[in-house]
């Protein structure tokens, strides 16, 4: 089979899905919207797979670039003729596609694509116009698969999965010494490895650590992502008089990041929008209990009480509150963690889960071949 696989950028998410199409003998052809330099994707990228460059020099498709971006996208499907496309996100790779009228064409949602960003307008009619156009669509999440029906999609030629994380390179065993590198051993460390974008509300998240911490000294961040708001951040810190209480790190390569999460005693998310996020899924594997925001992509992993807590979305005093509640009542904690870390095992095992890729390609290419009889 040969896939001609086109998303946004490059991220840790497209190498796990490519690395499952190499490992399954699959021909991959990797087509990104955004053009990132060449040398990235041959350091990322299993050997193997060919890489067909980039469309743009933005990150946002503009509409006078469409017509072109079309014509490009028309004229690598002819020359490539793969046997399926998978495409995403909504707004990008996958309405380019729609647009080229390219088939057998998966549509695959990165969750706030639909969640957030088509709600009304043209995002909307967008996103509904790719659903229309798609021979399968790949859902993270129940809210993502519901979004996607209210927008048109027809719901038999939905395939539903969390994408998952590696177990075992994700688990409760291993190094965790970064805690006495950074002398914090009898600290109550919060760690957060989301985005430093608005949509992940770590702004929010910033402000009830340091609400927090004037109630409690022993309260430690690890503010690990990078984004757009890092100055703001790092103002937010530094006017607070806590750059010795935070450890900030932009970029944390994806081998490191399971030490990070085994050196916290919880972990944080203020996300305003997502699918089924696959950082809460690595702390989750990870055995760290968590405190996330109550929003629906969250509620299908976290039970309150149970293998982690909630708060209300964009609430600083909530979360604030409830992260003093968890550094006071330390002994729940353990129980919360091994619930999360069993969870994780039966719901969010990479190696299980990406057999649900090669369903969606097989109805896409049913759905394909019917509509041409």
């Amino acid at each position: 089979m040969k896939v001609l696989y086109f998303t946004g950028g490059f991220s840790p998410h497209d190498r796990r899905f490519v690395r499952a199409l190499v490992d399954a003998g699959v021909d991959v052809k990797f087509l990104s919207f955004y053009d990132v330099a060449e040398k990235e994707f041959r350091h990322r990228l299993p050997e193997g797979v060919e890489t067909l460059g980039g469309l743009s020099k933005s990150t946002m498709l503009r509409w006078i670039t469409v017509p072109s971006l079309v014509r490009a996208v028309q004229s690598i499907v002819r020359r490539v003729e793969p046997d399926v496309i998978h495409a995403g996100p909504m707004h990008q790779g996958a309405f380019l596609t729609a647009m080229a009228n390219a088939h057998p064409f998966v549509s695959m949602s990165w969750g706030s694509d639909l969640l957030a960003g088509a709600r009304h307008g043209i995002s909307q009619m967008t996103a509904r116009f790719t659903l229309t156009r798609s021979d399968a669509f790949l859902a993270d999440c129940q809210a993502v698969r519901k979004r996607a029906i209210e927008l048109g999609m027809t719901a038999e030629r939905i395939v539903t999965f969390p994408w998952g994380v590696d177990l075992k390179q994700f688990s409760p065993e291993g190094e965790e010494a970064l805690r006495s590198q950074l002398d914090w051993q009898d600290a109550f460390v919060l760690v957060s490895t989301r985005a430093w974008e608005p949509l992940y509300g770590v702004d929010i998240l910033v402000r009830a650590f340091l609400e927090a911490l004037k109630m409690d000294e022993s309260l430690r961040l690890l503010l690990l992502g990078g984004g757009s708001q890092k100055t703001t951040l790092e103002r937010m810190i530094r006017d607070a008089g806590a750059l010795q209480k935070v450890h900030l790190l932009a970029r944390v390569d994806e081998a490191e990041l399971p030490g990070y999460y085994r050196s916290a005693d919880i972990y944080l998310s203020a996300s305003h929008s997502d699918g089924s996020s696959v950082s809460l899924l690595e702390a989750m594997a990870c055995g760290l209990p968590v405190l996330v925001s109550d929003i629906p992509g969250n509620r299908e992993w976290v039970e309150q009480d149970v293998n982690g807590w909630l708060f209300p979305d964009g609430d600083v005093d909530a979360l604030a509150e409830k992260i003093l509640m968890l550094a006071r009542s330390r002994a729940r904690l353990s129980g919360a963690g091994a619930r999360g870390r069993k969870l994780a095992e039966v719901r969010a095992d990479w190696q299980q889960n990406q057999a649900r890729l090669f369903q969606a390609y097989g109805m896409a290419i049913d759905h394909a071949r019917g509509k041409m009889a």
